[in-house]
């Protein structure tokens, strides 16, 4: 897997899974949003004229355990 260190790039991989149209309103507007997100975030990271890499193969596991929340 690659690393990321581009806004753009983090967000493409982030939302390929969802299959969105990226024409369409909604998608361009996430993206807009994630895009403020993740530069803001790398610019808190440090005064690094390099932006901060993302190596989603290093990012551990997400488990979302439905039924301690509602399971609606």
């Amino acid at each position: 897997m690659s690393t990321f260190d581009r806004p753009r790039q983090i967000i493409e991989f982030c939302l390929k899974p969802l299959d969105l149209d990226p024409k369409s309103e909604a998608y361009r507007e996430t993206a807009r949003r994630l895009e403020h997100v993740i530069k803001t975030l790398q610019l808190a990271a440090g005064p690094s004229s390099a932006p901060v890499a993302v190596d989603f193969s290093r990012m551990p596991t997400l488990t979302i355990n439905e039924a301690a929340h509602g399971d609606d």
